[in-house]
């Protein structure tokens, strides 16, 4: 497949998950990621993680595509995540980034797999680091509540719900994605590790993906010690209307005892 001398990269996080098993081997360009042509021209990686990459495509040409694989999508997203650069084709250039461009020795599929690997880490990463900051604002009253007030208001089911939603994105970001591993294809092709390297430097996926575990396990701390304490309180509240019902059986057992006997 031949692009341009110079086109658009653009990652969009669309959903948690992709069903890639539609696409059998005649109609994939690629595997390990999947690389299939798109309609109307350019092409498109996608990640079982919910990530798709586009390469030289128009906005109808994607939201053509979209449309097309949507019964392959769980938990689509009502406001994608996106990310973009440019990418030049340049035989001589040093691959790798410079400026607000990717240079690449050619346009093979195997170099715009390594793009679009880099790329949909970084979009998917962008994505929770979002939902991380909401859970930190969610977090931090709860915690004002409690040191000014002792208790606080939020609802079991409510705590139980943040903290799954923390164990999830750490078994997406550290096991399904696997953010800071190798992509598979460059055993089969290291002499294309120099770009993946810098290209992972450039969007600093180890570092924001070290930050974001980091952050995960403190909110998730949080939660789960809120969440504990609000079930020690239902449950000192539970021991104490058994106490309650304990005495009222005690009374109604002495009062059929010593008042109603003759």
């Amino acid at each position: 497949m031949s692009l341009r001398p110079e086109f658009k990269a653009r990652a969009v996080y669309i959903a948690d998950r992709i069903d890639l098993r539609v696409w059998n081997a005649a109609e994939r360009l690629a595997s390990n990621p999947v690389a299939v042509s798109v309609p109307g021209g350019g092409m498109a990686v996608l990640f079982r993680y919910g990530v798709v990459v586009f390469f030289d495509t128009t906005e109808a040409e994607e939201s053509a595509f979209f449309a097309q694989i949507g019964p392959t999508l769980a938990g689509a997203s009502p406001e994608p995540e996106t990310e973009e650069v440019r990418v030049r084709v340049e035989s001589r250039a040093r691959e790798g980034m410079q400026g607000d461009a990717v240079y690449v020795a050619n346009d093979e599929i195997e170099r715009l797999q390594v793009i679009a690997d880099v790329l949909s880490k970084s979009v998917m990463l962008a994505w929770h680091e979002g939902r991380i900051a909401g859970s930190f604002d969610s977090i931090e009253p709860l915690a004002s509540e409690l040191r000014s007030t002792g208790r606080i208001s939020a609802r079991t089911g409510d705590l139980s719900r943040q903290v799954g939603a923390m164990l999830l994105t750490q078994q997406v970001v550290g096991g399904v994605a696997e953010v800071g591993e190798k992509p598979e294809l460059l055993w089969e092709r290291p002499d294309l590790e120099g770009l993946f390297v810098r290209l992972q430097d450039e969007f600093e996926i180890k570092e924001r993906d070290a930050l974001l575990r980091r952050k995960l396990n403190l909110i998730s701390q949080a939660a789960q010690s809120l969440l504990q304490l609000q079930q020690s309180r239902h449950s000192l509240r539970l021991e104490l209307y058994i106490v309650l019902l304990i005495i009222v059986e005690i009374l109604l057992m002495g009062y059929e005892l010593f008042l109603r006997t003759p």
